[in-house]
């Protein structure tokens, strides 16, 4: 017992102190980990040596981040998903496990016969890291975009995908019809149990003691270890039941509270968790080494393959089919704990269990950095995938159907289309419907472009950013101009390059821009806006009429009267 806490006192301080380098240098906090675990390991310093120690911090830590990733996975988000995201992860999934297959049974990986390395590196390579996707995607303000949506569906339906193959991995070795049935019924009635416990009793128990934040942490954590045990008297896995637990929960009327309370608590479990990965990884040899080059290779190579072609065939342009399939490109965490339940179970050799902890630490580093530029490394793509055939959203077809969203820009031009264009359309559509035939948009979303042009508006796909779109559009005729997207969440400019941009093309037009911060107000007049728009004064204006609605006791009214206004719109961006 006192090694084991001295071998976790080691495991938290090196995390520690190799973190902030990770912090400081800009690189994932998971690579910090394994790279500590491997320098106390037996490999490495040999600070740590007790496998029992090892293999208690891991089970410890792997149980806690399923059950984070179950409480993770909304299940009627999943439903709700609309049919482009469905398709794409299929596309995703299916077309990675036959290309998996096919990939490292060519290159000589085991099968069968107890030895499934093909398998489990297959599953592997078919996930995607959940942690580095959504903190560069947060960072760069592009979860809320249609490439970052498409993005976070297709991770959840891998998660999915990973559960489904957790469910079925210890009958691996027997792979009969009565053995994977029994597999999956023992399955069928873990998830029953629990989704029938969260629906009729933890509502009532979570219900009495929501006020008191021990006993809700308290008993989160006891509802992961029941449902673990569980697992474990069906003869499945605690760590199987960990994640069921957290799926079971994630519609749960207090989840979001169990998921803050138990978020620090998951932080230092996963931090051993990868830690104790670390210190299982050996110094590589050169078997090693080519093996995880093969399976990064293969990885970058399929995720472009089996991501980018359905959703282009699904038409969605080649920005949004490139965006997601370069955010996908890397190795999951949950890779990780695939392959160390293979381990667990004598499916898969060290030597290739290394070799795949390697090829995530190097995509870890390769993939966050591609993520980071990711605008104008697209950018330059999709001028070879032009150059090679592939067209985009803005191919000027012959069909006389496709005239409404083509041709010279009208008199109005909105460069971008976010929420607040989105919102002045349905403004415009309410008070002034026959305004909306002097409009045209510019925009690359595919579904802005198809839901405008089905509305009847003229809609030019194209990127604001390029000075030659803005020509060949026409905007030097256009009378007004609007920049509605603001600095965050524009790609490739700003609004007052924009605005230098479409003063140089049109002298004459009256231009109405968008300021972040106040003080790019003054900016953007310096660069030839006629008026700019601050959307805080605005808000602030109607946060005040709210308090002196509240103050007069008018404020249900004010709530009717703007639930009113809210029914009549049409909104192309809800």
């Amino acid at each position: 017992m006192h090694e084991l806490i001295r071998d976790i006192t080691l495991c938290i301080l090196f995390a520690w102190m190799l973190g902030l380098s990770a912090h400081f240098f800009r690189q994932p906090l998971i690579l910090a980990y394994l790279i500590a675990g491997f320098a106390i390991g037996p490999f490495g310093l040999g600070l740590v040596r007790s496998q029992d120690s090892i293999s208690v911090i891991s089970e410890l830590g792997l149980i806690f981040m399923l059950f984070m990733i179950g409480l993770e996975i909304d299940l009627k988000k999943v439903v709700r998903a609309g049919s482009v995201i469905l398709v794409a992860a299929g596309g995703q999934l299916i077309g990675g496990c036959l290309l998996g297959l096919a990939f490292f049974v060519g290159i000589g990986l085991s099968i069968g016969g107890g030895q499934f390395d093909a398998v489990y590196l297959t599953v592997a390579c078919a996930l995607s890291s959940t942690v580095i996707i959504v903190k560069v995607l947060y960072e760069k303000r592009e979860l809320d975009t249609l490439p970052g949506r498409l993005t976070l569906g297709v991770l959840v339906l891998q998660d999915i995908f990973a559960i489904l193959f957790l469910a079925v991995q210890p009958s691996l070795a027997d792979l009969q019809v009565s053995v994977l049935l029994l597999s999956i019924g023992r399955v069928a009635v873990l998830v029953a149990t629990a989704l029938v416990l969260s629906r009729y009793v933890l509502p009532w128990l979570f219900h009495r003691i929501a006020r008191t934040p021990e006993l809700v942490l308290l008993g989160a954590l006891a509802w992961c270890f029941l449902i673990g045990e569980i697992a474990e008297r069906l003869h499945l896995s605690r760590e199987m039941g960990s994640l069921v637990a957290g799926v079971s929960l994630s519609t749960f009327p207090y989840a979001l509270d169990v998921t803050a309370k138990v978020t620090t608590l998951r932080d230092f479990f996963i931090t051993l968790f990868f830690v104790a990965v670390g210190m299982t990884i050996p110094i590589p040899n050169g078997s090693v080494i080519m093996l995880a080059l093969a399976i990064a290779a293969f990885t970058v190579v399929s995720r472009v393959a089996t991501t980018f072609l359905p959703l282009y065939l699904m038409r969605q342009g080649l920005r949004a089919s490139l965006l997601p399939a370069l955010n996908l490109a890397q190795i999951s965490e949950f890779s990780l704990v695939v392959i160390q339940t293979g381990i667990a179970a004598g499916h898969i050799r060290t030597e290739t269990a290394s070799a795949a902890s390697f090829a995530f630490v190097l995509l870890a580093v390769l993939s966050t950095f591609v993520m980071v530029r990711s605008d104008p490394i697209t950018r330059r793509a999709i001028r070879l995938l032009k150059a090679l055939g592939l067209r985009d959203l803005d191919h000027r077809a012959a069909d006389p159907e496709d005239e409404a969203s083509h041709g010279a820009v009208r008199r109005i031009v909105i460069l971008g289309f976010f929420r607040a264009a989105s919102a002045l359309i349905s403004e415009i559509e309410r008070q002034n419907e026959e305004l909306l035939k002097q409009i045209s948009v510019i925009d690359f979303n595919p579904n802005v472009y198809r839901t405008l042009v089905a509305r009847g508006m003229h809609v030019i796909y194209g990127d604001i950013s390029s000075a030659d779109t803005l020509l060949h559009a026409g905007v030097g005729k256009a009378e007004i101009i609007i920049l509605s997207v603001p600095d965050s969440l524009l790609k490739g400019a700003t609004n007052e390059r924009l605005v230098r941009h479409v003063r140089a093309l049109n002298p004459n037009a009256r231009i109405i821009a968008t300021a972040d911060l106040l003080a790019d107000v003054a900016t953007l007049y310096a660069a030839g806006a006629n008026y700019v728009t601050v959307t805080r004064i605005s808000d602030a204006n109607e946060l005040f009429s709210a308090i002196e609605a509240a103050d007069n006791g008018l404020l249900d009214d004010k709530r009717a009267a703007f639930d009113a206004r809210l029914a009549e719109r049409r909104e192309v961006l809800p």
